[in-house]
C-alpha cells in the first residue's frame, strides 16, 4: 500500500491522522500511536495490548498495569524454578 498523503505540522509540531487512514488502520480518539526512527523514516504504529511476555493479544488479563496472556499465566504459575 503505497500511498501518498502530505500534512503540513501546525505551530505546536501536530499533524493530523487523515480519517481515510484512521479507518484503515481502525484508529480512533484516545489510542496511543508509537513514534519510532526506521530506516531514516519516522514510523507510527497503533499500539496494541500485548502480553508483556510472549508479544500474544488474544486473551489477556491485567497484571499490575501490564498485559499477560492466559498461556502465560498458566506457564508462571506452573513454574517453580
Amino acid at each position: 500500500m503505497d500511498t501518498l498523503i502530505v500534512r503540513k505540522i501546525d505551530d505546536l509540531g501536530r499533524i493530523v491522522v487523515p480519517a481515510e487512514t484512521r479507518r484503515l488502520f481502525n484508529i480512533h480518539e484516545g489510542d496511543e500511536l508509537a513514534i519510532t526512527v526506521e530506516n531514516g523514516g519516522i514510523v507510527l504504529r497503533k499500539l496494541e495490548a500485548t502480553c508483556m511476555f510472549c508479544e500474544s493479544s488474544e486473551d489477556l488479563v491485567q497484571y499490575r498495569g501490564r498485559g499477560v496472556c492466559i498461556a502465560c499465566r498458566t506457564d508462571l504459575a506452573t513454574d517453580q524454578t
